[in-house]
């Protein structure tokens, strides 16, 4: 992409994101996203109902009464984008591809991340780790992060969740909130990965779709390739019972990722890659907050 094409769509999608940020996701972020540590803040006098083992003891010696120590939330956050860039993210039957529905969205909670001064980093993945950006914070990290959504190719097509989640568990040492993006498009193997970075961090699912994902149209003659193994396939649209077991098995494959979100203990908001995100994400973090 040209240099200057790319930097009218990274100011489009900044103008756009960082006003939902700001105007609509601020409060329900920082309610639905807090802070897993606690650090001391201060000592003061024992007071009737504090708990006796917060007392410190030394200072209570100097004084010849009982002071306690007093904690505070540590509210700064670590929050990674873990993105799915395998070869069905370019899949996209009406008015976004689904790789612009997961741009847009993750730049909405980098944007909601910063202005909560929380770090940020991205993990690009596909059946390996593509890039690793770091968590940091600012303005200009974000941009970077845009650029190289909007103009990232990767070198693989396949996808391998577990992979990815095994990276997340092993390279950030301390704990993170970690948004998955992706289309879940996978052999299901990922879910003993996903409960063991869900156990050391705060994991959350969300799943972009396109809905000829769900459901096939009766238009006929169909040539159908799959974008991560290359494999094409004439298919009969017009064949009644084809779109009935279609249908029937894009439902199994839901349910069959929804109770690995639950047995993992993994919130998850799905999203179609032509529908307003802004609804999903909101009711998401009202869940959590």
């Amino acid at each position: 992409m040209e240099t200057s094409e790319l930097l009218k769509r990274v100011r489009k999608i900044e103008i756009k994101t960082r006003g939902l940020s700001s105007n609509i996701f601020a409060g329900e972020y920082h309610s639905a996203f807090k802070g897993r540590g606690m650090t001391f803040s201060e000592v003061r006098e024992y007071q009737y109902g504090d708990d006796v083992r917060n007392i410190d003891w030394n200072v209570t010696a100097r004084h010849n009464r009982p002071y306690i120590k007093v904690f505070e939330e540590e509210r700064e956050l670590t929050v990674m984008l873990l993105i799915d860039v395998s070869g069905s993210r370019n899949f996209g039957t009406v008015s976004k591809l689904k790789k612009n529905q997961i741009t847009e969205i993750a730049a909405v909670i980098a944007f909601s991340a910063i202005q909560n001064n929380d770090k940020i980093g991205v993990i690009f993945f596909s059946d390996k780790i593509e890039k690793f950006i770091p968590p940091k914070k600012g303005r200009t990290h974000i941009l970077h992060i845009i650029r190289e959504l909007i103009d990232f190719y990767p070198e693989e097509k396949q996808t391998n969740i577990a992979a990815a989640l095994e990276y997340l568990t092993n390279s950030i040492k301390k704990r993170c909130t970690c948004f998955l993006l992706s289309d879940f498009i996978d052999d299901h193997s990922f879910e003993h990965a996903l409960s063991i970075a869900n156990r050391k961090h705060d994991v959350v699912a969300l799943r972009v779709y396109d809905r000829r994902e769900e459901e096939l149209p009766p238009v006929g003659l169909m040539y159908l390739t799959d974008a991560e193994t290359g494999e094409s396939m004439w298919v009969d649209t017009s064949d009644r019972t084809l779109r009935e077991n279609y249908r029937k098995y894009a439902f199994i494959e839901q349910k069959k990722l929804t109770d690995i979100f639950k047995r993992s203990g993994v919130d998850v908001a799905h999203i179609r890659s032509d529908e307003d995100y802004v609804r999903a994400l909101i009711t998401l973090f009202k869940k959590r907050g």
